[in-house]
């Protein structure tokens, strides 16, 4: 369990410092630090690239797929907080890339649509994405992709749950802290 990622550091002094994670096993760490440079190296190429960040490449994503979408949704699906979609739907607006009108279903939700302009960037900075995604995925055979996927699967639709253990975690053992955190009647509210 968790003991299997937590080591005795040795202290520049001779002694031993208390337990500290094993990074070379601690698995948020890989996906962390996956993530981040992946991300960091994205953006990088296409802002040189298309001038837009990944933010909006990800927006991208997710319209491309939807076709229209609400901030809320995008933040659900994507994890990006929900204030920052909205800054990023703005730009988007203000580039032609997408327009925004009233849900059908709700007149009181409003939904961004991609544009031909957007679709047109879309298909343009895919072919990048797909090339980066290829050549991540490189040191793989066909087998170990698809176990990837299926564990990468899994592990996402598991988030709930590490979010439900965190908590409970925090009410026992701190008290306090745990008094500030939402209760579900509050997080069902919230949705």
């Amino acid at each position: 369990m968790v003991h299997r990622h937590l080591h005795a550091a040795a202290d520049p002094q001779g002694g031993a410092t208390p337990h500290t994670v094993d990074l070379d096993r601690y698995v948020p760490a890989y996906l962390t630090w996956i993530a981040n440079k992946l991300s960091r190296g994205a953006s990088q190429h296409y802002l040189s690239t298309f001038d837009v960040g990944i933010e909006v490449w990800r927006c991208l994503v997710l319209l491309a797929v939807e076709g229209a979408t609400s901030a809320q949704q995008v933040s659900s699906v994507i994890g990006m907080d929900k204030g920052s979609v909205s800054r990023c739907f703005r730009r988007m607006q203000e580039r032609g890339l997408i327009r925004t009108e009233l849900d059908r279903s709700d007149g009181r939700l409003r939904i961004a649509v991609l544009t031909p302009q957007g679709r047109h960037l879309h298909d343009q900075i895919m072919g990048m994405a797909l090339e980066r995604e290829r050549a991540l995925l490189s040191v793989l055979d066909e087998d170990e992709v698809e176990v990837l996927l299926g564990l990468m699967r899994r592990l996402h639709a598991n988030l709930p749950a590490v979010e439900a253990s965190t908590q409970a975690y925090v009410r026992e053992r701190f008290p306090r802290a745990a008094a500030a955190l939402p209760s579900k009647a509050d997080e069902s509210n919230d949705e």
